[in-house]
């Protein structure tokens, strides 16, 4: 059913680099089957797109404002967007 996927482009704000957050992001969206990707930002800020079912991309978006046990998020910027057929869920760098 591709008509039911969705894509939010998600910026993550607070202490979010060093602290597996990355990892744990691609982990959280792999178990969701959830496609897309995270990177760090020079600013540092976390910057993902998660594209798949509504509802699992609106579970990762829940989950970003936790994040890695050891992250403070401050703050999740939400920008949705048509799906562009990501596949897979990678760690950009």
């Amino acid at each position: 059913m591709s008509d039911d996927r969705t894509r939010a482009h998600v910026f993550v704000s607070g202490t979010v680099q060093g602290v597996y957050y990355r990892a744990s992001t691609r982990d959280a969206a792999r178990k969701r089957d959830v496609d897309g990707w995270v990177k760090n930002l020079d600013d540092g800020r976390v910057e993902a797109v998660f594209e798949g079912p509504e509802s699992a991309v609106e579970e990762m978006i829940d989950w970003c404002h936790t994040g890695s046990s050891a992250a403070s998020v401050d703050d999740v910027e939400v920008e949705y967007e048509a799906p562009a057929g990501e596949s897979g869920f990678q760690v950009r760098w």
